[in-house]
């Protein structure tokens, strides 16, 4: 009995834990559960345990899901909504993603509707300022193609002048004052090129900064990176692997993959990441595996190998995406 009530406890320390919003509701679409941050993004509590679903403002906001939670029965499988938009009291919004998950019986009875709310405003936040971002960068290479044409007029414009000075040399040589002038004249145009030079250097800046943001946005991603070199030893590895599987960038960069003891089957992936060194594989490799996360829990996963090219291979990347069931 006492195991049995450790398990119960363990069961609700896992729901309340979960990293998303989740409710839950029963065959008669009446409240059955909600974990601590559901409550605390729709205004939920205990009271409101065996109210029927359409009397809570969740059920029509910020998407009717009535309609969804009746599809999600008929198809038996679990219906996807992504970047919903939810505004909040205070007149500011958020976005968050939805899984509606029909729960069933091991006979099929039906049992209820699971709903899990994730959090994707960063996200959202992120491909925003990447699109401006974008629009910048545009505007950054349109401006530099200006500057080069221009330098190319003034390079032509120069060369038409040593031509010219070539022409009148004689007529140079017996007026020193005018070459003074013409040599003033050099000079002030050759500031103009270290100008736009400098101006090259600041736009060359910004890209280098720009870069540097896509790597953060990439830092962000909720699937697993990790970077291999041509050797198989861990170049990088992405905040979300660490969430996976436990160990730290830290502890794995400059150790061998396949010498990694986690709950990722390296093993299986030796064949894989092997194929994505040959000079002669341009593709991906795609598998779903079984893995165990750091919490030794069974997961399944989405593993994608792919070829880093530069003059030949260098290395492998692996993104790793956990399937939700």
């Amino acid at each position: 009995m006492r195991a049995i009530e450790r398990l119960l406890e363990l069961q609700r320390a896992a729901f309340e834990g979960t990293p998303v919003a989740v409710v839950v509701l029963d065959a008669n679409m009446r409240l059955a559960l909600v974990n601590a941050r559901a409550a605390t993004m729709f205004g939920l509590s205990g009271n409101d345990t065996g109210r029927p679903f359409e009397e809570l403002e969740i059920s029509h906001r910020p998407v009717d899901l009535r309609s969804i939670i009746d599809r999600a029965h008929k198809e038996r499988r679990m219906t996807s909504l992504r970047k919903l938009q939810r505004m909040l009291p205070s007149g500011d919004h958020t976005y968050v993603d939805l899984d509606v998950t029909p729960l069933f019986a091991p006979d099929g009875t039906a049992l209820g509707t699971q709903l899990s709310f994730g959090d994707a405003t960063q996200t959202q936040t992120l491909m925003d300022e990447l699109q401006r971002m974008s629009v910048a960068l545009d505007a950054a290479r349109e401006e530099i193609r200006s500057t080069s044409a221009d330098l190319e007029t003034t390079n032509e414009e120069l060369q038409s002048t040593v031509e010219e000075l070539e022409t009148t040399n004689e007529e140079l040589q017996s007026t020193n004052e005018e070459l003074e002038t013409m040599n003033e004249e050099l000079q002030s145009t050759n500031e103009e090129l270290q100008t736009m030079n400098q101006e090259l250097r600041e736009r060359g800046e910004e890209l280098n900064h720009a870069n540097s943001f896509l790597g953060t946005i990439l830092a962000t991603l909720r699937s697993g990176v990790a970077v291999l070199d041509a050797e198989l030893v861990v170049k990088a590895w992405n905040r979300q692997m660490e969430e996976l599987w436990g160990l730290r960038a830290s502890e794995v960069e400059g150790k061998h993959f396949l010498n990694l003891d986690i709950g990722l089957p390296v093993d299986t992936l030796r064949g894989p990441v092997r194929l994505c060194l040959n000079p002669d594989r341009a593709d991906a490799i795609e598998l779903v595996t079984d893995c165990t996360n750091r919490r030794g829990k069974t997961i399944r996963c989405r593993i994608t190998v792919s070829p880093l090219r530069a003059a030949t291979v260098s290395g492998a990347m692996l993104i790793v995406e956990e399937l939700k069931s």
